[in-house]
C-alpha cells in the first residue's frame, strides 16, 4: 500500500509542478524552467554605527521559502524570486532582526543597517495565520523557539523542552519518554500538534502516547496559546503546538550537522545527522536519522524505576524544487521508538520494584535487571509514517498553497510476559490530511485568505485485546480570513464552518457483543476577531476574542475495556455532546533597551467539557473490573459546564552598562472550576500548578579568539502546591510544591571565523531533589509500603552533555 502511496504523492506533486510551471505571468507569457521574466532582490546590509559590512547575514523570504547570505562586502543576491510582496527577514546574531514587507518586481535593491541589541524582540510566524506574520501583529500570544533555544535546554524530549522554556505550557508525563503538551490547563485531544504544516495524527487521546516526532530534527518551535479552530477545525481549543523540521538552506549551499548527547541520570545516548542542500538552479533537500537509547531513570527515593528504559529510530527529511512560480516539496518522516511501562507495583517487605507482578513469574527487581536496557512486559512500539506534498504556487490574483499529506501511525502495546513479542493491543491509525488555501493579492491594505481543510482517518483493530471500536472518520471544514493595518492597529478575524462525520462499527468477543454499530455527525461554527496595537516603539496592546469547538473523540464516545499502559478499565458515553469555547485574550509587550516586559490574561467558558472521573461501586468505594487476574479501576465520560482562566508573565532584566547579564522571570498560573459541584469539589482535574522560573543568564554573543555565542545560566524552577483538585471519585490528589536548582554553559569554538564545534552541558535538579510533578502520572501508582509514599517520583539529578558539528559547502551547482 505504501508503494503505491509514494507513487500517488509523486505523481500528483509533478503535476502540479507542472501546471504552476506553465501559469502565465504577469506579461503574459508562460513560466517553463528554462525562460521566464525573474524577479530578483539585492541589496548590502551593514553595522548601523561603524559602517562595516556584516558577512553571512541571513536574508529570508517566509512565502517562497527560500533565502540566501551576505558575503565578504556584505552584499546578498536572491534570484527567481516570483514578482510580488514578500515578509523578509534578515537576521545577524548580536544584532536586532529587521522584518519588513518589501514590494519585489524585477530587479529590486534595498541596502539594510543593522544595530546591535541583547534582546530579540522581532520574530515571524507562520502558525494560526493565513500567512507569514510579524508575532507584533499578532492578537494571540505566539512564541518562537529557535534550535540554540532546544540546544541550551536540558530536557528529557521535545514537549519537556517546550515546557521548561514556555509560560502557560505543562508537559503531562509517563516517564522521560512520554510528554503530552498543555496549554492553560487543557491538553489531550484539547491542543492540535502540527508538525512541517501537517496535522499530527496518533492516538493523542491515551494518557501514554506521546508526541511522535523525532526531537533531534526539529529546527523551530512555534507555540501558540489560545482558541486556534478557525485555521485548524476541530481539537484546537487551547492551541497549537507547531514543530518545523525541514526549513530550507540557503540557495548555493550544502550544509548539515552530527549531534552527539548524553544524559548521565539514565545513560541516554543520542546520535543525530542531517545533511541540507539548496543548488542554484531550486532544488534542494534535506535528510536526517536519528538514534536514541535509555535505561531505567532515577531518583533518590526511588532508586532505579525498573522499566523505564526506552530507545528510539528515526528517519526523514525532504525532496523539492523552489523556482520563480513558487515551490512544490515532498517531505517523508518515519518514528520508530520502543518505550517500557512503568508499572510501579512493588514487594510487600522491601518495597523494591516487581518485575512481572501479580503472576507466577513476579520477583524483586535484581540489580542486573535495573541495568539493563532490554525492554520488560509491559511495553510499547510505536511506529509513525508521514508523507505530504506541501506546495505554494503564484497564480493570477494571488498565491495558491496546496498541502496534502497521508500518515500511519502503528501502536502496539505487549502486556503477556509469556509471550512479550505478541502485543495485546495494537492500533492500526490512517489519516490523510488536505489543506487547500488561496491567499489573495494586498488590496487597499486588505489581506483575505479563503480556504479548505480536514481529512480521512480509518483506525482499526489487529490485536486479540480491544479498547475502541474500529472506525472510519471524515472531516471537512471551510475559513474565511481577513487582515489589515490601519497605522498602528491591525485588525484580524475570521469565521469557519466544520462538518465530522464517524462511524463506529460493531464488535464480537466471545459471542458477545462488545461494541454496537454506531453513526455520529457533529457540525460547528467558529471564529475569531483580534486587534493589535503598537502605542509606540516599545509598547503594544492585544485583544482576541474567539470561539472553538471540539467534537468527542472514539475513545470518550465509545471505550470498553482495559488499557495496559494505565490501569484503567474505560468506559465510554455516546450521548456526548461537542466542546464550545469562547475565549477572551488581552494582554500587553513592552520592550526597551534594558528591560522587557509582557503579560497575557485570558478567560475560557467551555460548554459541555468532557472528563473522566472514577465509577464508584454500589458497595461503596472504587468500582473494579477484574482483567487477566487483575483489578481495574472503572472510569467513564461526563460533561459539564467549565470555567478556566489565569496569566501569564515574563519580566526580562539587562541592566546597562552590564547588556550582557540577564535576569529573567517566567511566571504562570491557571484556575479552573466546573459550574457544579461533584461529591464536595467543583475544580477541574488536572490542571498544573503555579510555576515561576528564575534564570541569571550571562551572554557573550561576541567573538572572541576561539569562542562565540557563549553563555552561562542559573536557574531557580519553582513550582507551587496543587492543592485545587478534583478529589471526587479519588480522581486525583493534592501535590506538593518543590524547587529545583539548574545549571547551564556553552559556547560555539571555533577557527578561522568559523564555528568547528558547539558545546552545551547542563545540570538539571543540582540538589537532587525527590518530587512528583502534579501532572505525572506514575504519581498514581502502588504506595510503597516501606516509606509509606504513594507512587513514583521523577528524574533526580541529571548531567546532559551535547556536542554539535556544523558542516557547510558552497555549490559551484
Amino acid at each position: 500500500m505504501r508503494y503505491y502511496l509514494y507513487q500517488l504523492f509523486i505523481g500528483f506533486n509533478v503535476l502540479l509542478s507542472i501546471s504552476a510551471a506553465q501559469q502565465p505571468n504577469h506579461t503574459g507569457k508562460v513560466n517553463t524552467a528554462t525562460g521566464n521574466t525573474k524577479s530578483y532582490f539585492t541589496g548590502k546590509i551593514t553595522d548601523q554605527k561603524k559602517g562595516n559590512p556584516l558577512i553571512g547575514a541571513s536574508i529570508y523570504f517566509h512565502e517562497s521559502k527560500t533565502g540566501t547570505i551576505s558575503d565578504t562586502n556584505g552584499i546578498f543576491v536572491s534570484q527567481n524570486l516570483p514578482a510580488g510582496k514578500y515578509l523578509v527577514e534578515i537576521s545577524f546574531q548580536g544584532y536586532a532582526t529587521i522584518i519588513e514587507n518589501i514590494e519585489i518586481n524585477g530587479k529590486t535593491e534595498q541596502n539594510f543597517s543593522m544595530t546591535e541589541t541583547v534582546v530579540e524582540h522581532e520574530e515571524v510566524t507562520v502558525t494560526g495565520v493565513a500567512s507569514a506574520t510579524k508575532t507584533k501583529l499578532s492578537s494571540q500570544p505566539i512564541s518562537i523557539l529557535k534550535k540554540s533555544d532546544l540546544f541550551q535546554s536540558s530536557s528529557s524530549n521535545i514537549i519537556d523542552a517546550i515546557s521548561k522554556i514556555v509560560p502557560g505550557v505543562a508537559s503531562l508525563g509517563t516517564g522521560p519518554a512520554i510528554s503530552k503538551p498543555v496549554i492553560r490547563g487543557l491538553g489531550y485531544n484539547r491542543v492540535v500538534t502540527v508538525h512541517d504544516g501537517v496535522r499530527q495524527e496518533g492516538q493523542q487521546w491515551g494518557d501514554e502516547h506521546g508526541i511522535e516526532v523525532d526531537e533531534y530534527s526539529i529546527q523551530k518551535v512555534e507555540l501558540l496559546k489560545g482558541p486556534a479552530s478557525l485555521f485548524y477545525g476541530s481539537d484546537a481549543m487551547a492551541g497549537v503546538v507547531h514543530l518545523i523540521t525541514n526549513v530550507p538552506v540557503q540557495r548555493g549551499t550544502i550544509s548539515g550537522n552530527i549531534l552527539g548527547t548524553f544524559n548521565g541520570n539514565n545513560g541516554l545516548y543520542g546520535t543525530n545527522a542531517n545533511m541540507a542542500g539548496h543548488l542554484k538552479n531550486g532544488f534542494n533537500w534535506n535528510a536526517y536519522a536519528t538514534y536514541k537509547n535509555a535505561g531505567d531513570y532515577q531518583n533518590a527515593y526511588d532508586g532505579k524505576v525498573f522499566n523505564s528504559r526506552f530507545n528510539e529510530r528515526n528517519f526523514g527529511g525532504y525532496i523539492g524544487i523552489n523556482k520563480s512560480w513558487g515551490y512544490s516539496h515532498i517531505i517523508i518522516s518515519n518514528f520508530n521508538q520502543h518505550i517500557g511501562v512503568i508499572e510501579g507495583a512493588r514487594d510487600t517487605v522491601t518495597g523494591q520494584f516487581l518485575v512481572y507482578p501479580e503472576t507466577p513469574m513476579s520477583h524483586i527487581a535484581s540489580n542486573d535487571e535495573l541495568n539493563s536496557r532490554i525492554l520488560n512486559t509491559p511495553y510499547q512500539q510505536v511506529t509513525h509514517f508521514k508523507i505530504a506534498s506541501d506546495n505554494n504556487f503564484v497564480v493570477p490574483g494571488g498565491r495558491m498553497t496546496v498541502n496534502l499529506g497521508f500518515q500511519g501511525n502503528r501502536r502496539r502495546e505487549f502486556g503477556n510476559e509469556l509471550t512479550p513479542l505478541v502485543p495485546g493491543l495494537f492500533f492500526d491509525l490512517k489519516t490523510i490530511s488536505y489543506n487547500l488555501q488561496f491567499h489573495l493579492a494586498e488590496k487597499n491594505g486588505w489581506i483575505n485568505s479563503i480556504g479548505i481543510t480536514g481529512m480521512y482517518q480509518q483506525n482499526r483493530n489487529l490485536a486479540e485485546e480491544v479498547l475502541i471500536p474500529a472506525y472510519n472518520l471524515f472531516d471537512i471544514g471551510a475559513f474565511f480570513y481577513t487582515k489589515k493595518t490601519f497605522d498602528k492597529l491591525t485588525v484580524s478575524g475570521g469565521i469557519r464552518a466544520d462538518l465530522r462525520s464517524l462511524e463506529g462499527f460493531k464488535y464480537i468477543e466471545n459471542g458477545n457483543t462488545r461494541f454496537d454499530d454506531f453513526k455520529k455527525k457533529y457540525s460547528n461554527l467558529s471564529g475569531s476577531i483580534g486587534l493589535s496595537y503598537s502605542a509606540s516603539e516599545s509598547l503594544t496592546w492585544k485583544l482576541n476574542l474567539a470561539r472553538s469547538y471540539r467534537a468527542p473523540s472514539v475513545s470518550e464516545l465509545a471505550s470498553n475495556g482495559a488499557h495496559e499502559g494505565t490501569n484503567r478499565f474505560e468506559y465510554g458515553e455516546q450521548n456526548l455532546k461537542s466542546e464550545t469555547a469562547c475565549q477572551i485574550d488581552a494582554g500587553f509587550e513592552y520592550n526597551e533597551d534594558h528591560i522587557s516586559f509582557a503579560i497575557s490574561t485570558f478567560y475560557n467558558n467551555i460548554q459541555n467539557y468532557i472528563f473522566y472521573s472514577k465509577l464508584e461501586s454500589v458497595l461503596g468505594g472504587d468500582s473494579l473490573v477484574q482483567q487477566s487476574g487483575s483489578d481495574l479501576t472503572a472510569f467513564k465520560f461526563r460533561q459539564a459546564i467549565a470555567s478556566l482562566y489565569g496569566f501569564e508573565a515574563k519580566l526580562d532584566i539587562h541592566p546597562h552598562p552590564l547588556d550582557w547579564l540577564h535576569f529573567e522571570n517566567n511566571f504562570s498560573l491557571v484556575a479552573a472550576h466546573f459550574n457544579q459541584d461533584f461529591e464536595g469539589t467543583n475544580k477541574l482535574p488536572f490542571v498544573p500548578s503555579p510555576r515561576l522560573l528564575s534564570v541569571l543568564k550571562a551572554n557573550f554573543n561576541k567573538q572572541q579568539k576561539y569562542l562565540r555565542n557563549s553563555y552561562l545560566k542559573i536557574e531557580l524552577d519553582n513550582v507551587s502546591a496543587q492543592n485545587r483538585v478534583f478529589t471526587a471519585y479519588n480522581t486525583e490528589t493534592a501535590t506538593p510544591g518543590f524547587t529545583l536548582l539548574n545549571f547551564g554553559v556553552g559556547s560555539d569554538f571555533i577557527h578561522d571565523g568559523k564555528t568547528v564545534f558547539s558545546v552545551y552541558i547542563g545540570i538539571n535538579n543540582i540538589t537532587d531533589v525527590s518530587y512528583q510533578s502534579h501532572l505525572s502520572r506514575l504519581k498514581y501508582t502502588d504506595i510503597n509500603p516501606v516509606t509509606g509514599r504513594l507512587g513514583v517520583f521523577n528524574m533526580g539529578r541529571n548531567f546532559s552533555i551535547k556536542l554539535n558539528m556544523p558542516l557547510s559547502f558552497k555549490t559551484k551547482a
